[in-house]
């Protein structure tokens, strides 16, 4: 058994509750202001004399380099510490969206993409620090309310980003303000309480190791070290190579886990969810008259209901006991019928009633997904983890758009029906390795045990 074990003061730290709470607003800002300018971009690369072609190839920039450069961030997270990753990658991202406020040329354009596709992960390394700072049983409670908050600030941003553009010159005002929220956010991530946040060990052989050093298991399930959060000695103060060798380490740890079939079930679930969206407001239009109009309000009723529905994260997984896996299967069950029943609506009703509960499912399988990658590979770091499941979410970004332009030339239905095949190869899956997990999970508590 582990030399280590945290003691109550784990579960309640000085300062947790002030950091997950700005942590929190930190989401919501960050996706406020990214939601200003996203559905301004392919305008204002058009009006600097893009073609069609060179429009498609320069919008798909920011996904390639979020599809490599997602891991590497999230386990250089685990490797100097979060709070000196969050800055970085807050600041950075602040000096490509200052660019794209000044971008008056395609070249200008394409370069203020580059330090925005390789280093907003931000959100990613919140969800990291968020995982440090709770225990399993509350993580899920805690990502609900974290992507409830995030998905609150997507809504809103767009309403501010449309004002703004009304005006001259509106499309330079909104990149310029989003870098301003950047900084702002980077600003209240610097004011944080850092030094407070120290996890105390009751330790048979050393009783004065504190998180700086690692603190081992958050949990029975399975011993991890902890990532520094306050970084009292700083890794950053290793030289570059050893930083670059301990991200390939971990990365490498990942790869060759055996965690194939979570990241797959999230790959397929990823690109069936973006298919029964790929051509939504076109097949309204040609299935149901729809006005753009209706439709918007549609799309805007669907996304207020899976902002809500992150918090109803936690007293679901309460209802299941923590049993994740279970959750997650049912949710991924739910999923694939509101994608069957959406492809085969034969009125407007069905897609509302579908709409209500996809907003649902899908934010609770997400949560649970994540957490199910945590539980399972918590030694590896949950930075890691975390960007490695958004390279995997960055692959279905690539393939969903190309899937659904195939399937169109079919039927209008032709994206959502191959939705459908692809969400059940998910539940045959997760049906046939969920027993795999429940018997490795009593093989390692045994083992702990003895």
């Amino acid at each position: 058994m582990s030399n280590h074990k945290c003691s109550t003061l784990y579960q309640k730290p000085r300062g947790r509750t002030r950091i997950i709470q700005s942590i929190y607003v930190v989401g919501f800002m960050d996706l406020f202001g990214v939601s200003m300018i996203i559905p301004l971009l392919s305008h204002h690369v058009k009006a600097l004399g893009a073609s069609p072609t060179v429009a498609g190839i320069v919008g798909s920039t920011y996904g390639v380099l979020q599809l490599f450069s997602s891991t590497v961030v999230g386990s250089w997270s685990d490797v100097v510490g979060r709070r000196q990753s969050l800055l970085t990658c807050l600041l950075l991202s602040a000096f490509g969206y200052g660019l794209l406020g000044m971008s008056t040329s395609i070249p200008l354009f394409v370069l203020s993409r580059i330090p925005v596709g390789l280093f907003k992960h931000s959100l990613s390394i919140c969800r990291a620090l968020l995982s440090d700072l709770v225990s399993e049983a509350e993580r899920p409670l805690v990502m609900g309310h974290f992507n409830a908050a995030s998905s609150v600030g997507f809504i809103l941003g767009p309403v501010v980003g449309g004002y703004l553009t009304e005006h001259e010159g509106g499309f330079y005002t909104s990149a310029l303000a989003c870098a301003a929220i950047f900084l702002i956010n980077a600003g209240l991530v610097w004011l944080l309480p850092w030094d407070h946040i120290i996890l105390h060990c009751n330790a048979t052989n050393n009783p004065s190791k504190s998180i700086s050093n690692g603190c081992s298991t958050k949990s029975h399930v399975s011993a991890r070290t902890y990532p520094d959060i306050a970084r009292t000695r700083p890794s950053s103060r290793q030289p570059a190579w050893r930083q670059l060798s301990s991200v390939g380490s971990r990365i490498r740890m990942v790869a060759l886990s055996d965690m194939w079939d979570l990241f797959l079930v999230r790959l397929l679930m990823a690109v069936a969810i973006m298919l029964y969206y790929s051509n939504f407001s076109l097949a309204m239009e040609e299935r149901f008259s729809l006005k753009p109009k209706t439709t918007g309000y549609l799309i805007s009723y669907s996304s207020t209901l899976g902002a809500l529905a992150g918090f109803l994260v936690g007293p679901v997984t309460k209802l299941y006991g923590n049993n994740m896996a279970a959750l997650l299967l049912h949710s991924t069950l739910l999923t694939c019928l509101l994608i069957t029943l959406y492809a085969s609506a034969q009125g407007v009703w069905q897609v509302l009633l579908t709409s209500t509960f996809f907003a649902i499912s899908t934010t609770v399988g997400r949560t649970s997904i994540t957490d199910l990658e945590l539980q399972r590979g918590g030694a590896r770091g949950s930075g890691t983890l975390i960007g490695a499941g958004q390279s995997v979410t960055a692959v279905g970004r690539v393939l969903a758009p190309l899937l659904s332009g195939v399937t169109q030339e079919f039927s209008p239905c032709g994206p959502p029906s191959l939705g459908v095949l692809l969400a059940l190869a998910a539940v045959a899956v997760l049906l046939v390795r969920i027993p795999k997990w429940s018997k490795m999970g009593r093989i390692k508590m045994a083992t702990k045990i003895e």
